[in-house]
């Protein structure tokens, strides 16, 4: 019989505040987003990895996570664990008489998740914030295992963009990478339509009503910006006049103020940096009155009636403000329409514009028209018309003359520019670059408008521009200050290391200038600090690298890059001791000594790129007599012949057993006696660097990992090699036993943890979810729980489950994962082939304009759900129709009166009932696609029942679409089977 283990899965995740873009998620233009629930404090919801958390602005703390669960295939799992997929974008749409709020979301597995959020939920507070699939106190489970509304139709493509209708809560569009946009039905819960067009990825959609027109606008990294008519499924108008990518854009009604003439602009960024203007309004074709289109500049300059967008020029700051000449990440209004922001890439400054109302923007016009003419005046009349051009010029066009001699034409409203209605306010200085930002809808009293920045440095800052008088007898001046920074729950750059106390209770994680405790039980930060160290006449921050729980769980010790050791007081909440210069190079490793009854000789080692191996003796140094801080004294050196990457202690309780393991650059593990630093073994066998090693509680085994992607297991009795395991792609960062147990735990750059057995040596798990690289890891003292950090600033909680692992089990799910992946490949490079073909022959016929390919098309797209569901339908059709035969010969044989037993493997239904049965199992999302995997040999025995169930009034709403969409489908075999005898 095969060895069997528990699993492992993951139960939470924290440490982000607001995720970007990763090596698997594209950038959007969508993280930050308000609760609409009609409160004066409305939550922000942010994009961080797994989940969606609501943060409250005002007090600083996150109240709300909003994840799905992940359902491992084959039925395997809890399946209650966190998913492994990270959030792209987000959007909400609520209505102010409803209970309940939606929520839209991206993922980078190319679904679009839509959770339902009820108000009074969030009138309780915090809810979500724990998940826990061992500890059931304080999980709110009704909130947790609520499913949302689960949409497939990007394939495996990122979404990149999700956007609801304002005027119409049940519509719902998407666009992914593969530059697709859905439009999705969410009463329906099904696709409406695709719409194709964009040869590059989605950045931004936009739904453009209320100008007598049902349409759509999307952006892409093609560089064009496309008007679909939503009721024709077709594109009315392109934008083609951006130089590079867009990669922002927003559609909004303009109002300065109130009583104000309704204005709708659109506003798209490039990457030439320059924010461009379109006034949207109605298309001639749709005036009723003819007298009305007379005179218009579309009719004039020849223009499609079909176009909604006309060009109105660019927003451009004033020449004393210095703006980034980088692309425009991002493009973001106000909700009242009285403000707009543009963001540039890998900038610290946010440019806002306030709109003028339609009488300043007349007068501004007017202003310049007149300084115009005042130019033109200036120049002579003579030197403007019989200017001298050359003989290779080209012949003055019509509309350049009319241009130069005829400037009454541009008193005509039409003709107003983005200059006319955009003034600029302010800048708004962060202090990091930013990566997105949103405006508050609710402001206090004095402010002119409040925005939150989201930094790259996983911080949130909220900016406020108000006017203000710098001294009583200035005039009022527009100012910017920063109101609130949030940046307590997160790290600012990649974690490099995790440590656990001795009860499990606290966790520590540092990395570049920011060391953290936190509660594993609320996942909160009970801590955070800067480390820093005075040198000379400023004050130096510190580079965490490693660090370790002392004894008692008070104070934690921290190795830095800049060589430095750190005592961190808990309590005090400061450095309480540094050994400044401990190393002349970078802390890689650092470990304490745990022996019975030694708790007043505590004993630190530290390994450093200076070759050196260091002894460090805590004692505890006297202050007036009241109370002891503790300090290290060094004791002895270790000097060795290369640089020192990783030091452990083994965990033999008697001192005279104990050893060290020190791993050096040249490839080499070196084992020393404690007590006489006398050289026992050398391990031999890496063929690149050991990053980390770990030894078995009973010190039998010695487990390593190194940059060679190997994991090596060695005996201590006489040093041999017992195995070699492979099964990482990239370099092993990390490795830890599980008390009491020869099995450990791996993490690598490759982004995954891994779960082997050391005595078997086997790979048991492999535990996904991670979107970066994973530098660190720690296992509990009992083995119940693990926790993981690395380059994504997040914190994953692995917990142990009831749910038994076989090998074999796990082999053949890796199997089918891989054959999976290289059938999306494969698919996927086909039809990138055959786009490109399709582009080819578009350039080529586009002189003939003899495109006819279609710019819609169903939105369904083939999963493994809508497969597994395609099978389950016609194993139902198969067994009912056997059950149907075994009827009628019962019958035939008994009699017509003769009772017979149900069949239990139909749940003892009637035929026709159990069908019903499956089909309302499958979700209305997946339901057409699993309905096109039947082979017609299926296609009339679906029909004879689903007429059987009509005529018996049985589930008439989901019989009529799954009759209706069939015999749509497959036209010509129904014709067929009509007029077959």
């Amino acid at each position: 019989m095969d060895h069997t283990y528990l699993r492992y899965e993951c139960a939470d995740s924290f440490g982000l505040i607001v995720s970007g873009a990763s090596s698997k998620a594209p950038p959007s233009n969508s993280n930050l987003v308000f609760l609409e629930d009609g409160s004066k404090n409305p939550l922000l919801l942010t994009t961080a990895g797994s989940f969606i958390q609501g943060i409250n602005l005002k007090t600083g703390l996150p109240v709300i996570k909003i994840g799905h669960r992940e359902q491992l295939s084959g039925g395997v799992g809890s399946g209650k664990a966190l998913n492994s997929d990270e959030v792209v974008c987000l959007d909400v749409s609520s209505t102010p008489h409803s209970d309940t709020i939606r929520v839209a979301t991206g993922w980078v597995d190319g679904a679009v998740r839509v959770f339902d959020l009820y108000k009074k939920e969030l009138s309780k507070g915090s809810i979500g914030m724990v998940q826990s699939l061992i500890d059931e106190d304080g999980v709110d489970e009704g909130f947790l295992r609520r499913e949302p509304l689960l949409l497939n139709g990007h394939g495996h493509s990122p979404v990149r963009s999700v956007s609801f209708d304002r005027n119409n809560v049940s519509r719902l569009a998407s666009g992914g990478s593969d530059g697709t946009v859905i439009i999705w039905d969410i009463v329906a819960e099904t696709g409406l339509f695709r719409l194709l067009g964009h040869r590059g990825g989605i950045t931004d959609i936009m739904f453009v009503n209320g100008v007598g027109f049902d349409g759509l606008a999307t952006s892409s990294l093609d560089g064009l910006v496309k008007v679909w008519d939503i009721n024709g499924q077709c594109c009315t108008q392109t934008v083609a006049n951006h130089h590079g990518e867009v990669w922002g854009s927003s559609c909004f009604d303009l109002t300065a103020s109130e009583g104000d003439e309704r204005r709708c602009r659109m506003i798209a960024g490039g990457s030439d940096g320059q924010a461009r203007v379109w006034s949207v309004r109605q298309p001639n074709r749709l005036k009723v009155n003819d007298l009305e289109t007379k005179g218009l500049d579309g009719e004039e300059k020849g223009e499609n009636e079909d176009d909604v967008c006309f060009y109105m020029g660019k927003i451009t700051p004033p020449p004393n403000v210095a703006t980034s000449a980088e692309k425009i990440m991002s493009i973001q209004n106000h909700p009242s329409g009285r403000y707009v922001a543009i963001l540039h890439a890998n900038s610290r400054n946010l440019d806002v514009y306030s709109v003028r109302s339609t009488k300043e923007s007349q007068k501004k016009r007017q202003r310049r028209l007149r300084r115009r003419q005042e130019k033109i005046k200036r120049k002579g009349n003579t030197e403007k018309t019989d200017k001298k051009r050359g003989i290779l010029d080209d012949d003055l066009e019509p509309s350049d003359e009319d241009a130069e001699t005829s400037p009454e034409e541009s008193l005509d409203p039409e003709l107003l520019k983005a200059s006319d209605e955009f003034e600029y306010l302010a800048t708004v200085r962060a202090s990091h670059k930013m990566a997105c930002f949103a405006f508050l809808p609710t402001r206090e009293k004095g402010d002119l408008v409040r925005i939150v920045c989201a930094l790259t440095s996983n911080t949130l800052e909220v900016h406020t521009i108000s006017k203000k008088k710098v001294s009583p007898d200035a005039p009022l001046t527009v100012q910017t200050e920063l109101a609130t920074a949030i940046d307590m729950w997160g790290h600012p750059t990649g974690i490099r290391s995790v440590a656990l106390s001795s009860d499990d209770r606290l966790a520590c994680t540092v990395s570049k200038n920011a060391t953290k405790i936190w509660n594993v039980a609320t996942r909160s930060c009970i801590l955070s600090l800067s480390p820093s160290i005075v040198s000379g006449n400023k004050s130096v921050s510190c580079y965490g690298l490693c660090n370790a729980f002392l004894p008692g769980n008070t104070h934690v010790v921290v190795g830095t890059r800049e060589g430095h050791l750190l005592l961190i007081d808990i309590a005090a909440g400061d450095v309480v001791y540094c050994e400044q210069g401990a190393h002349d190079g970078a802390i890689w490793s650092v470990d304490i000594r745990h022996l019975a009854g030694s708790d007043t000789n505590l004993t630190i080692v530290t390994g450093s790129a200076d070759k050196s191996v260091k002894f460090w003796a805590i004692e505890a140094e006297d202050e007036e007599g009241d109370s002891s801080s503790p300090i290290l004294v060094h004791t002895r050196t270790l000097q060795m012949s290369d640089d020192v990457i990783a030091v452990r202690y083994s965990h033999s309780v008697d001192s005279s057993k104990l050893l060290v393991f020190v791993a050096t650059l040249d490839c080499t593990i070196k084992v020393f006696f404690d007590d006489s630093l006398k050289l026992f073994l050398s391990l031999y066998g890496h063929k690149l660097p050991v990053l980390a090693m770990d030894s078995s509680d009973d010190d039998m085994i010695l487990a390593s990992s190194g940059a060679d992607k190997t994991v090596k297991i060695f005996g201590l009795d006489f040093g041999d090699t017992h195995r070699t395991l492979h099964g990482h792609e990239d370099s092993v960062t990390d490795l830890k036993f599980v008390k009491r147990t020869h099995y450990f735990f791996t993490a690598s750059k490759d982004g995954t943890l891994r779960y082997w057995d050391g005595d078997r040596f086997q790979q048991i798990l492999v535990l996904s979810g991670h979107f970066g690289e994973v530098n660190s890891l720690a296992v509990s003292r009992t083995g119940a729980f693990v926790l993981s950090c690395g380059m994504d600033r997040q914190i994953r909680v692995w917990e142990r489950t009831k749910d038994i692992v076989f090998i074999e089990e796990e082999r053949e799910r890796e199997m089918e994962q891989m054959f999976d992946r290289v059938n999306d490949r494969d698919e996927g490079g086909t039809a990138a082939i055959l786009s490109k073909k399709r582009g080819n022959d578009e350039d080529e016929e586009s002189d003939s304009g003899s495109n006819d390919e279609p710019q819609s098309e169903a939105a369904v797209r083939k999963s493994i759900l809508s497969v597994s569901s395609g099978d389950r339908i016609m194993e139902a059709l198969e067994q009912a129709d056997q059950e149907t035969k075994s009827i009628a010969l019962f019958r035939k044989t008994q009699g017509a009166d003769a009772t017979r037993q149900p069949n239990p493997l139909m749940l003892n239904m009637e035929p026709a009932n159990y069908v019903l049965w499956v089909l309302k199992t499958v979700r209305s999302a997946e339901l057409e696609q699993s309905l096109l995997v039947l082979p017609v040999s299926h296609l009339e025995r679906l029909l004879y029942y689903m007429i059987v169930l009509l005529r018996n009034g049985r589930g008439v709403e989901l019989c009529s679409k799954v009759a209706v969409f069939m015999v749509k489908s497959h036209q010509n075999q129904v014709r067929f089977l009509a007029i077959r005898p």
